[in-house]
């Protein structure tokens, strides 16, 4: 097996994971906190993804124009992103400018301004996110299936926030907040491609070591609850469908297997709900499958949009292809196709310093390890056809059920519930 990832930590505790690339022409350097939309109470709900954005603003030794001016002088780019468990900023330069991607990083996560003009600008600039994000319904309705999957949890809330809640949201907020949670112990450093293990921890120590006595989280494990349908209104002809179920953890045994499960049922035009849905009927334009993984649950979801008219039995056709996959078990073949369909979006995604970067940081964040490539691809390789047909007879239990729609009044769905579907 190739290995290419080491770790170590700083002298004030920080945890440094260095995925160092053979022959790679770029680095990228992650600031990770372990925070995010979970981690807020409804006063404060979407001040993660603000403080995201205000941060970027200016530092106490730059604006955001300098900071733009400098990454892209060498020839690099700047991004963060507000997950539900997580929030990260990070550089990525050709090797040679590495530099200026570390000193960019540091002085965004430990030198920010948080000023209340800028936090006012970027409110306004957040407000028209919100707003878009509910205008783009083959996004949105993940969030909606989240907040009907998770309800009654932290974990149903979106990492946007709600506008009236972040209209209201201050400086001072943003400022106390980051002075709880943007510390050791919520802070993980990650270094991909030509890089170094001795040089990134050095690079940590000097610009986070001081930054402890954070607050962790208190996160709560969510409850298992039944199955439920929600119609959320829009003003259009169009139904944009979500349904699924609950998960474990990423440290199950299941993790795999609902992988696999989740690629056989939707991923790709060779799937089954793209042929029985699509190919076979024409209910659709596109179906799907995906699993959502989190630190201690997941959701396996199936999403769909179709006319009025089609809804109801894409709906249906859906659920016996669910049922068909229950009772007859795999094909030949199929299996096999799955794995290698996933193992080939993991190697490309390693391609890709950013992507590489992503990964790394997501998976350590869930489980606390870091995970190397070849370990990952063994374990889909160990999967059997058994372990596909367990997990599928726990996992697709129409008791847990969820199905959201987002569409106008539909006639045909009127008094639609999740106990007429049988699997």
């Amino acid at each position: 097996m190739v290995r290419t990832i080491s770790t170590g930590r700083t002298s004030g505790g920080i945890p440094v994971i260095v995925d160092k690339v053979p022959g790679a022409e770029s680095s990228g350097f992650m600031v990770a906190v372990n925070t995010g939309s979970r981690d807020e109470h409804p006063e404060i709900f979407g001040l993660s993804h603000l403080l995201e954005h205000v941060v970027f603003r200016a530092t106490s030794t730059r604006t955001s124009f300098q900071m733009s001016k400098e990454i892209e002088g060498a020839g690099g780019m700047l991004n963060a992103f507000t997950a539900k468990e997580m929030t990260a900023f990070y550089a990525v330069t050709i090797k040679d400018t590495a530099d200026v991607a570390k000193d960019i990083v540091a002085d965004i996560v430990s030198r920010p301004l948080i000023a209340k003009e800028d936090t006012e600008l970027e409110k306004k600039i957040v407000m028209q996110e919100i707003s878009m994000c509910e205008n783009e319904p083959e996004s949105y309705i993940h969030d909606l299936f989240d907040e009907v999957t998770w309800e009654g949890h932290a974990l149903s809330q979106g990492e946007a926030g709600k506008r009236e809640v972040v209209k209201a949201l201050t400086n001072v907020e943003l400022r106390k907040y980051y002075d709880e949670r943007y510390r050791i112990p919520n802070l993980k450093v990650f270094a991909v491609g030509s890089v170094d293990l001795d040089d990134a921890i050095g690079w940590a120590e000097e610009n986070f070591d001081g930054m402890s006595g954070g607050k962790p989280n208190d996160r709560k494990v969510p409850k298992v609850t039944g199955s439920t349908y929600r119609h959320y209104k829009r003003k259009d002809d169009h139904c944009y469908v979500g349904m699924g179920f609950r998960g474990p953890g990423p440290k199950s045994e299941e993790r795999m297997p609902i992988q696999l499960l989740s690629a056989v049922l939707g991923s790709g035009s060779s799937s089954r709900l793209f042929q029985s849905v699509r190919e076979e009927k024409a209910l659709v334009y596109a179906i799907y499958n995906s699993v959502e993984q989190h630190s201690d649950a997941s959701s396996m979801g199936t999403f769909m949009s179709a006319t009025e008219d089609n809804v109801l039995e894409a709906i249906n056709t859906t659920v016996s292809t669910y049922r068909d996959l229950k009772q007859n078990g795999l094909t030949e073949g199929e299996l096999q196709r799955a794995k290698n369909l996933v193992k080939g979006a993991l190697i490309m995604a390693m391609e890709s310093t950013s992507r590489r970067m992503y990964r790394l940081a997501r998976n350590t964040m869930l489980t606390g390890e870091a995970e190397e490539l070849d370990d990952r691809l063994a374990a889909l390789d160990a999967v059997t056809e058994e372990d596909v047909m367990k997990v599928a007879e726990k996992l697709m239990d129409p008791k847990g059920l969820n199905v959201v729609m987002y569409s106008d009044d539909v006639k045909s769905m009127k008094d639609f519930s999740v106990d007429q579907l049988d699997f």
